[in-house]
């Protein structure tokens, strides 16, 4: 999928693509599809006061109210406020720019940042939506930010609707979202957080869910260490319901509009030949591995559509009478037959891996069978990590890991 990271004047709350960079709009997304890519813009929910929109949305209502002080929600390359996703009238005002702007241009999926929304200042009871209180309330607005585009274009006509979204709330499965972690931080510690937030997301009735791979803020292209966390962290990518690499990576470039104002910059490099000719190999691997997995991560994705199964699951899940299965924390189930143990930790080359009792279990990579029940110390050069399948089943997979 083809992303057009294009949020710093869609967060000003002009909802157009500017003609310093897009001069011919509906001709790019034409040609993107005929190579078979989708188009993807990614909208952030805050209203600059320099907005054409500002005025129009202050006054009919449509813009999330400040009870107290200042009326400026987030600071950020200006000063902004939030549109309102609980009122339906705003859901209806912002989609109308949207369609007029990019789903007429045949674009379909959206990427939907910021929505918490992130307050400069977390003070709630400052805050009032159309729905009520922010401090009652306040956590359905990723619920109705997804709802707004959801209802926009199954209006217009779409089907399979599905927009990445920085947040979500119990029911946002219903509006096509497709939920990714955040702007978490490049260290091995986000990493391991994102094991239990990928399990809980799933148990939560949430199963399209995605972590930027390498984690967003302070990885350094060009450091052996965090191109060794980018690998171990894509490996795990390629066992999660969407894989994604993505990240502000350093040294960034800053950049300027034509007026000399500022504009987001750009970070260093972020493609798989980034981070090194001995890395490429390993990273090409799991792409492959994700490739032969298509069918099987199609058939859980059906599944969780159909049952509300999760596809990253917690071992208990699978194997309830288990009483170890409770408190691991750090392996899950890909779906019902894969087992996967990321490494997780700086530097290690092995790790301890717990197979569940009640299923016999094949190492992916050498093809050697284990009883469950008991806890193995499993080599993992930086090649591979640990994966077991239960015995008889993704056979395909032994080998390739």
């Amino acid at each position: 999928m083809f992303v057009i990271d294009y949020y710093h004047w869609l967060r000003c709350g002009d909802w157009s693509f500017d003609p310093e960079f897009f001069p011919d709009p509906a001709a790019m997304v034409r040609e993107l599809h005929d190579m078979g890519m989708e188009t993807m813009v990614s909208i952030w929910p805050q209203v600059d006061y320099r907005s054409e929109n500002y005025e129009e949305m202050k006054q009919q209502g449509l813009l999330v109210k400040s009870d107290t002080g200042v009326d400026v929600q987030m600071l950020f390359h200006g000063n902004n406020v939030f549109l309102d996703a609980t009122n339906p009238r705003t859901r209806a005002y912002v989609w109308n720019k949207c369609k007029q702007n990019y789903a007429d241009l045949g674009i379909r999926t959206f990427w939907l940042d910021e929505a918490e929304p992130e307050f400069t200042g977390y003070d709630f009871s400052t805050y009032r939506y159309h729905a009520g209180p922010v401090a009652e309330i306040g956590n359905i607005y990723p619920r109705e930010y997804a709802r707004l585009f959801y209802e926009g274009q199954k209006a217009n006509g779409q089907e399979d609707i599905v927009n990445l979204i920085r947040c979500a709330w119990a029911g946002s499965q219903r509006y096509g979202a497709l939920v990714w972690s955040g702007d978490i931080m490049s260290d091995y510690e986000d990493f391991r957080k994102q094991i239990c937030a990928g399990i809980h997301m799933g148990l939560c009735g949430i199963p399209w869910w995605t972590t930027d791979i390498g984690g967003f803020h302070g990885g350094i292209t060009e450091s052996e260490d965090f191109r060794e966390l980018l690998v171990r962290w894509f490996q795990f990518g390629a066992f999660c319901p969407v894989m994604r690499l993505h990240g502000s990576r350093r040294p960034g470039t800053r950049l300027f509009k034509q007026s000399g104002e500022e504009r987001e910059g750009t970070g260093a490099d972020n493609e798989i030949w980034s981070f090194g000719d001995h890395n490429y190999p390993t990273l090409v691997k799991f792409i492959r591995i994700r490739e032969l997995m298509r069918d099987y991560t199609r058939s859980l994705m059906r599944e969780a559509h159909e049952k509300g199964s999760p596809v990253m699951r917690a071992l208990f899940y699978e194997f309830p009478a288990d009483p170890v299965c409770w408190d691991i924390t750090d392996e899950y189930c890909y779906g019902p037959d894969i087992l996967v143990a990321p490494v997780c930790h700086e530097k290690a080359r092995s790790r301890k891996v717990y197979l569940p009792a009640g299923a016999l279990w094949v190492h992916a990579g050498s093809g050697q069978s284990y009883e469950g029940g008991q806890s193995y110390e499993i080599d993992a050069p930086l090649e591979t990590l640990p994966v077991f399948l239960r015995e008889g089943r993704q056979e395909y997979l032994i080998g390739k890991i």
